[in-house]
């Protein structure tokens, strides 16, 4: 342990930086202390520098806890390296804890041998006492096996921004900023692009813009130029990617652009309407700032008058789109329903987190398929899909808007808390390399029956007040071909069919299931489905390094399964999939298929790490991990 307050002792850096090919950091802290901001400022110089990176935010759960307490911590986690990154890291090989609360919290996530950065300052009896600690970990033998980086945050920041003339309270805020500084210089990362931003984001207020930079410059200076024997010095080359224009982009940016493609694509307007939701609510912030692209955005006064109106969007002519968490789709189910019936496209957004009810608002999970693919009063069948990262979000958004038109059905497209929050480097694609899906309206009104099908057993769609093509649209059940009223008993069997055969068919419009990774056959086959891709491929990878047949198989269409989902699967010995639930994909698969498949379930609310799957891949396979 080293620790570091005023006086601070200066030589000439004689260290050599040790190369890594991949290191993950995770910044923590009270969530006053802008922990997000610092991570998200870091993944733009280590973007930048060339890495590979995914990252994921963790928010607390209360709106605001008590400052010190350990139940208002904030943490932002980045994994980035010189080779292809797929997962957040299972454990951070560095901790920056901002006070104590924060090491309280994160401390069982690391690894022996790990570097822990702490804020000396704030380690006072009060706030040890707040975050529950019963001595000082520092001092105690706690923190025995770790590499101990002591320095007074807090008192450095304060001396670094001393001549700005903010008070000793604004003062502090900007010690993230200080940390900030001391790890680009422990990862060799450029301080210019975030100096750059901070004179851009505080243009208003030049002097907080001076104190995070000076702040930013002490902290980097420190790492310079203090001999910290325990503090380390890395080089992470960049990574071998592909060629092109890249962003960082989370989920929930990456949905709002593919939403907005889709529409493009199909040549409508989209309306979104959505009542604010953990986690849900960002993707209403990002398309609310995209009137220029056709996009109207709508926030409800409640989860029902949002499925509504988009609803009503939909029967207008455009492409009505709402969003929301379990909670809220539980409450939109008789509206999703009414689309059913009616048989008007609608794409609902599932972001799921942690539940039942209002469970754990800000961590993820994967417990709403069931409700998906089943959730409704009837036999009221949709289509179901799920993105499998970030970036993946926008293709599936696509997707979701292609279905939807084109087969007069609603899409629910489930994504998850990591997902809306994780981001990742996005080659931004060439839009207009993707084939359009316009969308015809009927204006014949010769022949016109409004619940006449097509050979896909799909209805026209008609804009109303079309000349000619008045027809009556409801919830109650209607006849098999005016759309009138019926009670027959014989044609709401039809209806039911008719709707259920609908949705099936949407499989002859979806590719066929492919491999990710490994053989089409083979000892062992781990199917996955939303964001238990990045930990599956890894895992995948490593055993197949080994020699292991196994092979990866991740699930973007959940309902209809692909054509050749059944043939596929049994082609292999051993069936394993991972699931933040208790099994629910399990159950469908067995159902359908009749599979011998294997649940490997995980509800606390945070992602599978690598060793999760690999253990269980290598019980499967009755070999030692």
């Amino acid at each position: 342990m080293v620790s570091v307050g005023a006086g601070v002792e200066i030589a000439e850096e004689t260290r050599s930086r040790t190369s890594l090919e991949s290191v993950v950091v995770r910044f923590a802290g009270d969530s006053g202390d802008g922990i997000q901001v610092v991570g998200g400022r870091f993944t733009l110089a280590t973007a930048i520098g060339g890495s590979d990176l995914a990252t994921f935010p963790d928010f607390p759960a209360e709106i605001r806890a008590p400052t010190g307490t350990t139940f208002g911590v904030s943490a932002f986690q980045i994994n980035f390296g010189a080779r292809r990154i797929r997962t957040i890291g299972d454990a951070p090989d560095v901790l920056v804890a901002l006070n104590p609360a924060a090491l309280k919290v994160n401390l069982a996530d690391l690894p022996r041998g790990a570097t822990i950065i702490l804020d000396g300052g704030s380690f006072k009896e009060r706030d040890l006492k707040k975050a529950g600690f019963a001595g000082d970990p520092r001092h105690d033998g706690t923190l025995a096996g770790y590499r101990v980086v002591d320095i007074d945050i807090s008192d450095l920041t304060k001396k670094a921004t001393a001549s700005t003339g903010l008070s000793s309270r604004e003062q502090l805020r900007c010690k993230n900023f200080w940390s900030l500084g001391l790890v680009l210089w422990m990862f060799d990362r450029p301080r210019e692009p975030i100096l750059a931003w901070l004179k851009q984001r505080f243009a208003k207020q030049p002097e907080v813009a001076e104190a995070n930079s000076l702040a930013l410059n002490a902290g980097h200076a420190l790492g310079e130029t203090a001999e910290l024997g325990p503090l380390p010095a890395f080089k992470v080359g960049p990574a071998p990617i592909e060629a092109g224009l890249y962003r960082t982009v989370t989920g929930h940016e990456a949905l709002a652009f593919g939403l907005v493609d889709g529409a493009r694509k199909a040549g409508l307007r989209m309306v979104f309407c959505s009542y604010p939701i953990t986690p849900a609510s960002a993707l209403l912030h990002h398309l609310a700032g995209m009137k220029a692209f056709g996009v109207t955005t709508f926030q409800a006064e409640d989860e029902i008058a949002a499925a509504c109106a988009a609803l009503g969007a939909s029967y207008a002519g455009s492409i009505g789109v709402t969003s929301s968490s379990g909670p809220g789709i539980a409450l939109k189910t008789e509206t999703i329903g009414l689309a059913i019936g009616a048989e008007l496209p609608l794409v609902v957004v599932n972001s799921q987190r942690a539940g039942p009810s209002t469970g754990m608002p800000t961590k993820t999970e994967q417990s709403d398929l069931y409700q998906a693919v089943f959730g409704r009063n009837a036999d009221s069948p949709l289509v179901v899909l799920a993105a499998a990262t970030p970036a993946d979000c926008f293709v599936m958004a696509r997707e979701a808007i292609r279905l939807a038109v084109h087969h007069m059905t609603p899409v629910m497209l489930l994504t998850d808390g990591f997902l809306a929050n994780a981001s990742e480097p996005w080659l931004i694609p060439d839009l207009d390399a993707t084939p359009a899906f316009p969308v015809r309206f009927r204006a014949e009104p010769e022949g016109y029956q409004p619940f006449a099908r097509d050979g896909r057993g799909v209805r026209d769609w008609v804009k109303p007040g079309t000349p000619g093509l008045e027809h009556r649209i409801g919830g109650i059940e209607r006849d098999a071909l005016s759309g009138n009223i019926s009670y027959d008993p014989a044609n709401h069997q039809r209806m039911t069919e008719a709707r259920w055969d609908k949705v099936l068919a949407v499989a002859d419009d979806i590719p066929e299931q492919e491999v990710e990774q490994g053989e089409t056959s083979g000892r062992l086959a781990v199917v996955g489905w939303g964001s238990t891709y990045g930990p599956i491929a890894r895992a995948v990878t490593t055993l197949r390094d080994r020699g292991q047949s196994v092979s990866h198989i991740h699930l973007r269409h959940l309902w209809p399964l692909p054509r050749n989902l059944g043939e596929l699967l049994r082609g292999f010995e051993h069936i394993l999939v991972p699931e933040m639930n208790k099994g629910q994909l399990v159950t469908i698969l067995r159902n359908e298929y009749l599979v011998p498949a294997q649940s490997l379930s995980k509800v606390t609310g945070k992602p599978f790490t690598i060793h999760e799957v690999e253990d269980a891949m290598t019980a499967a396979l009755g070999i030692s991990s």
